[in-house]
């Protein structure tokens, strides 16, 4: 069983998969400081305040004895428009490479095609004519 496991963890595909996996948490940490610290800034200045930031209040909170607000809910949409534009750029990104590498791939050349033969007609002549001897 421990050989049979082995071979199987050291499949070419498996391989392939794991490093492709510990690339793409490499590259979602890349896209994230992209998106916070380059595309998050930009669009918070066109709403003027951090886009992080961008949240709706859906409940009021109350003061409590330290004069702290408690109990305030919100809505954070900053947070979710960030994470969705993390999301664009990845899979962006993961179309372009894979474009890439399918258009690196050799072309596969059209199988020859078959002989041509006699036709239908012809058999069926040929047929007809050794019946008749």
């Amino acid at each position: 069983m421990l050989k049979e496991f082995k071979e199987f963890a050291m499949k070419g595909n498996l391989i392939d998969i794991a490093v492709g996996f510990v690339m793409g948490a490499a590259f979602k940490e890349v896209v994230t400081a992209f998106t916070g610290g380059i595309v998050s800034p930009l669009i918070g200045l066109i709403f003027d305040s951090d886009f992080k930031a961008l949240r709706y209040k859906l409940k009021e909170g109350v003061l409590n004895d330290a004069g702290e607000m408690a109990g305030e809910v919100y809505l954070e949409y900053g947070t979710f428009l960030t994470n969705v534009i993390d999301f664009i750029i990845v899979a962006f990104v993961m179309f372009m490479v894979v474009k890439g590498v399918n258009k690196m791939k050799k072309k596969e050349e059209p199988a020859p095609e078959a002989p041509a033969g006699p036709s239908q007609e012809d058999l069926l002549a040929e047929i007809r004519d050794l019946l008749k001897k």
